[in-house]
């Protein structure tokens, strides 16, 4: 087998990727209710009215849903990432973060024979679902062209494009899950060097949203 130089593009995605860590959000306490005991009517007649002054906590404060990013190398199954990325050491790599329990992201990617693979699976995690919706839409609105997946999250849009550099090939899909206040990205990319061909759409397309919809039960357990 003779060695093929790797396009520019791709190699540049084997070096180590630094990821931009988003600032950390403070966490909100929980809604309290307590409502002060109500006096009987012999201890008004003996001490006066129940002073006032002192009023009860306040239930403005909503709860986060989730409130950190689990492991994010355990997102998917080590079955599926031995289908998805041939050739890759299943334990995955994290990428550092400054601030964990915002964002975290796994990777995993192989060079077997011909065939290049990439997956990464992030979880980020918003102060409320306002924001993380917000964050959501414009995800969704930057990379157009692609279309909702129906029974995934509170929201989910996949989108899968095709790129070509020197004559290299490269299809990638993007899938977008929205979970009240937390999101799903997964990125899933291949490359075969030696036909200069890429992997189908289709074939892109359900390794990306299978990796999510694992990715996304792993958040759902973690809560």
């Amino acid at each position: 087998m003779r060695d093929l130089p790797l396009p520019l593009a791709l190699t540049a995605r084997l070096l180590p990727v630094a990821v931009l860590a988003s600032a950390g959000w403070a966490l909100t306490s929980g809604p309290l209710a307590a409502s002060p005991a109500k006096e009987d009517s012999a201890q008004d007649t003996a001490s006066g009215p129940v002073s006032t002054s002192e009023s009860a906590p306040s239930t403005s404060a909503a709860s986060k849903t989730y409130a950190k990013a689990p492991s994010p190398c355990s997102g998917v199954a080590t079955k599926t990432v031995k289908s998805l990325v041939p050739g890759a050491k299943t334990a995955g790599k994290e990428i550092a973060s400054t601030n964990e329990s915002v964002r975290r992201t796994c990777s995993w990617n192989a060079l077997k024979g011909y065939d290049y693979r990439w997956l990464d699976v992030s979880y980020e995690i918003q102060e409320t679902d306002d924001k993380a919706g917000t964050a959501y839409q414009k995800r969704i609105t930057e990379k157009s062209g692609g279309g909702a997946v129906p029974g995934l999250g509170d929201a989910a849009y996949s989108v899968v494009n095709l790129t070509t550099e020197d004559k290299q090939q490269t299809r990638e899909g993007v899938v977008y899950v929205r979970l009240s206040n937390a999101m799903v990205i997964v990125t899933y990319n291949g490359s075969d060097f030696e036909s200069k061909k890429a992997p189908s759409t289709d074939e892109i397309n359900k390794g990306a949203i299978k990796a999510a919809k694992e990715a996304v039960a792993v958040l759902e357990d973690a809560q």
